[in-house]
Formats: structure tokens, C-alpha cells, sequence
């Protein structure tokens, strides 16, 4: 068998002996059967099953006893989740967000452990395909790929996205999709369609300091919206604001929230759509999560139900196939032209080889294979990071339980300044995302976010006790 094969079987294995924990039939505690069981119960190598195991240990499902085999990891309780925000429903102007530069730009440095960007490591991306497929591009379309692709951009690529989107339920035309330079350009294209400076953008609280950023760029004004963990942001208070404030248009993030993690229910997106339409206000939509469930099925877009192209859909493969590629996209529906334009001014078009890159991956296939790879690599990771911070953090701390994505959010005690402990980790060699960051009026001082995407080992386990250790003194009073 290839190499290939042999390194999907493996992870097949791998996720049926996870189906079989998850089902009880292998219970926390218990011994697993030994290699040459396994290997006769699945039909393969006994190396097989030794990766398998590997991948498994990696993963935090099972741990192995010197001279005893493997077993099934235990988990101890989890600690509740956050309660529901509570953010001040006035209209504020943003400001602060320097910050942010600082955390990404922690992710490359040596020694750091970047739990404070929600970039992905190499491990969880196709790196090898890509690869290949810029060979193949360079081979097949230098000339093309050399040349300007202006705005919409590469039709080989927005039909493929064209094709993808099908997925979340959204029936587009290639001729809709405009190739963006990531998603934050995409969001900074569609709040330029829709607002001017001094106008009100409702927003999800906490939301994602990116937007924030784009906000305060732009001259706009915040107005947070209360946001449960669960399920999302609540209409009601929305109504509210609606009725009360002039709000331009509705930001939100509804598939797998950043930071939150949580997705919003489908009634609930049709309800989100038949409010806003009935303030004829714009929904701007974040869907770069979509992709990255835990569970089987993609979720639909909030896109998916709009009838009068009142939603402009903004995403990209930053977190899926390459951040470093900056291939996103964006469905602007009636605001086409003001985006089409402001695209071309901005920066007259996205890279065009790094387009051809994502529409050669796309074409090929395979990257269906790869989503159902690292969404279980997504899912085992949080859930060892939850574990890891329940067991090291101060009583009274509380998790979100993420539905998708890579990213955890940890509400500390209310004596932990996150900013505080923002700069005891840094001085440790530890990046996370305090709390402040993810509000307009520097809300959750006692939170912070962490990035679950790295590769687990002795230094991430580490790191985590030792932000467990400074938790611990500032709610102590040190």
C-alpha cells in the first residue's frame, strides 16, 4: 500500500476506536485490547494500529501505563460554561486595537507558545497539496497566473467557490463571488458599502477583535449586542437597538463564533433575517468557521434563506487550506458595485497565484478529505485544551463548549486581570488573547481566549500549567 493509504487507514482506525469510546464500549479507565487483537478485529498491520494509537495518544483520547498498555483517558467534569453577556447597548466609537498586532505577530517567534492567535499550525493544514499544486500552476499557468486577475477575479476559482458554497445551502453564480484578500478584507469591503464614518454597526459581544479593528479603521461606531454561548446573539435585545438606534448594518459571525464557538440555531438564522429585513438593515456575514464543525454536517448559512440579497457573505481558506495564501471571497448581493469598486481602488486585485493555487486544490479534490481529517483534529484538540484547563486554572473558572473551530473561551475569576496576566504570560513565553480585546468598551477584563490549532506535546502542556500558575496568584491577590 502507499504511503497515502497507509496514513488514511490509520486515521480510519483511529476514528473507529474513538466511535467505540464515545459509544461506551470502551469505558474511561478500561484497557484497550492489545495490538494483535485489534489488528485481527480491523483487518490490519499491527503498525497500522500502533499509528493508530499514537494519533489517539496525541489526541488526549487515551494514555499509556509502562509495562501495562493503553487505556482509555479518563475526563473529569468540565466547569460550567460563561453566562450570557451583558454588554452596555449604547453606540461607541473603538478604539485600542493595537494590540492585536502584537498576538499574530507572536505567532512566528521563536520559543513563544502562540495560544493567543487563532492561527493554525502547519500540522492542521494541508501543506503537501499545496505544494504540489503550486508546482502544477507554475507549470501550467505561469502566463496567466502572472498577469492581473481585477476584480471579480479568477473565474476558475469563483466557480469552484461556486461549487462549495452549495454546501451551506446557498445557490451562486460564479459572477456573484469576488476574490478578496482574506476575509478581514472582505468585511472591511462590505462595512465600506453599506456605512460611512460616524454610522452604528451592531454587533455580537464578545465578538472577533479583527472586525473590531476594521471598525475603528473605518470611523464607525459599535453597538454590542448581549450574546449567549450557546446559540448566539439575542434577538431580542437586537429588536431593541433596532428600534431604538440608526443602525447601518448587522456584523455577526453565526457558524462556530469567534470567540465563543457557538452555532446558531437555523430558526434562529431565519428569524435573524426576517428582523433584519424588517428594519431594512444589511446582515454582513462571517462565515470563515463554516467549514469546521465537529459534527458530520455542514451548517447553512444565514445566506442560504435570503431572498432579497439584503446579506453580504464574507469568507476565505485562511483557516482551512493556507492563511498565507490571503484567498478569501465575498457574495455582496444587491451591494455588488460599491464593493466591486472599493476592491479595485483598494488594492486592485488579490495575488492572482495564490488564486490559481486554491482553484487547482479545489479542482482536484480532496479537500473534503482533508475537512473531515481536521475537523476531528479541531474537536480532539479543544477538548484536550478544555481538559488541560480544568485541571491546572483557579476554582470558578468557566469554559465555552465550542461546536466548531479552534478557539476556547475561559471566563477567569472576577480578581484575574486578563491584561495582567497578559503580560506575566508574555514574560513566560506564553501568547493569549485577553479579554478586552473581544469588546468595543473593553468589556471581560477576567477572560481570555485560547487558540486550541497547535500541536499538542510537553511544551503546549506546559505552558498550560503555567498559565494556570498565574491565574491562580492574581485571583489570590499576588
Amino acid at each position: 500500500m502507499s504511503a497515502v493509504g497507509d496514513t488514511l487507514l490509520y486515521r480510519q482506525i483511529a476514528a473507529r476506536i474513538t466511535e467505540r469510546i464515545e459509544q461506551m464500549q470502551y469505558v474511561p479507565g478500561e484497557r484497550l485490547p492489545g495490538v494483535r487483537k485489534l489488528s485481527r478485529q480491523f483487518g490490519v498491520s499491527v503498525g497500522t494500529v500502533i499509528q493508530a494509537q499514537h494519533l489517539l495518544e496525541d489526541q488526549g483520547r487515551i494514555e499509556a501505563r509502562p509495562r501495562a498498555g493503553y487505556f482509555v483517558r479518563a475526563r473529569a467534569p468540565l466547569p460550567a460554561a460563561p453566562e450570557p453577556s451583558r454588554p452596555s447597548t449604547r453606540p461607541t466609537l473603538v478604539s485600542g486595537q493595537a494590540m492585536a498586532l502584537r498576538l499574530v505577530q507572536a505567532t512566528h517567534q521563536p520559543g513563544v507558545v502562540s495560544f493567543g492567535a487563532a492561527v493554525p499550525a502547519e500540522g492542521f493544514l494541508p501543506v503537501q497539496a499545496e505544494r504540489a499544486a503550486l508546482r502544477r500552476v507554475v507549470s501550467r499557468y505561469a502566463e496567466r497566473a502572472t498577469a492581473y486577475a481585477f476584480p471579480p477575479g479568477v473565474m476558475e476559482l469563483r466557480v469552484q467557490i461556486a461549487r462549495r458554497m452549495a454546501d451551506a445551502g446557498c445557490t451562486v453564480d460564479p459572477d456573484e463571488v469576488i476574490i478578496t484578500s482574506g476575509c478581514q478584507e472582505a468585511l472591511t469591503l462590505a462595512l465600506r458599502a453599506v456605512a460611512v464614518p460616524g454610522d452604528v454597526i451592531a454587533i455580537e459581544s464578545p465578538t472577533f477583535y479583527g472586525l473590531l479593528q476594521v471598525i475603528e479603521s473605518l470611523g464607525l461606531k459599535a453597538l454590542e449586542i448581549p450574546t449567549h454561548p450557546d446559540h448566539g446573539i439575542s434577538l431580542e435585545a437586537l429588536q431593541v437597538v433596532l428600534e431604538r438606534w440608526p443602525v447601518k448594518a448587522c456584523v455577526l459571525v453565526p457558524n462556530y463564533s469567534n470567540p465563543l464557538g457557538y452555532c446558531m440555531p437555523l430558526a434562529r438564522k431565519h428569524a435573524l433575517l426576517a428582523l433584519l429585513a424588517g428594519h431594512d438593515v444589511p446582515l454582513i456575514e462571517d462565515d470563515i468557521w463554516g467549514d469546521l464543525g465537529f459534527g458530520h454536517e455542514r451548517p447553512p448559512a444565514v445566506l442560504a434563506g435570503d431572498r432579497d440579497g439584503r446579506v453580504l457573505y464574507c469568507s476565505s481558506f485562511s483557516k482551512t487550506l493556507s492563511p498565507g495564501l490571503r484567498v478569501g471571497w465575498i457574495v455582496p448581493g444587491r451591494y455588488r458595485e460599491p464593493v466591486s469598486y472599493y476592491k479595485y481602488v483598494s488594492n486592485l486585485a488579490t495575488a492572482t497565484l495564490p488564486q490559481w493555487v486554491v482553484a487547482e486544490l479545489l479542482a482536484q479534490g480532496g479537500y473534503d478529505r482533508h475537512l473531515r481529517r481536521v475537523r476531528g483534529e479541531y474537536a480532539a484538540h479543544v477538548a484536550r485544551l478544555s481538559d488541560a484547563v480544568a485541571e491546572s486554572f483557579p476554582p470558578g473558572t468557566r469554559l465555552t463548549r465550542p461546536q466548531g473551530g479552534c478557539v476556547l473561551w475561559v471566563e477567569l475569576p472576577q480578581a484575574v486581570d486578563s491584561l495582567v496576566l497578559y503580560e506575566r504570560a508574555q514574560a513566560r513565553q506564553i501568547s493569549i488573547a485577553p479579554g478586552p480585546m473581544f469588546s468595543a468598551t473593553g468589556k471581560y477584563r477576567p477572560f481570555i481566549r485560547l487558540n486550541a490549532a497547535l500541536p499538542w506535546g510537553r511544551p503546549v502542556e506546559q505552558a498550560v500549567v503555567v498559565l494556570g500558575d498565574l491565574a491562580h496568584q492574581l485571583a489570590e491577590g499576588d
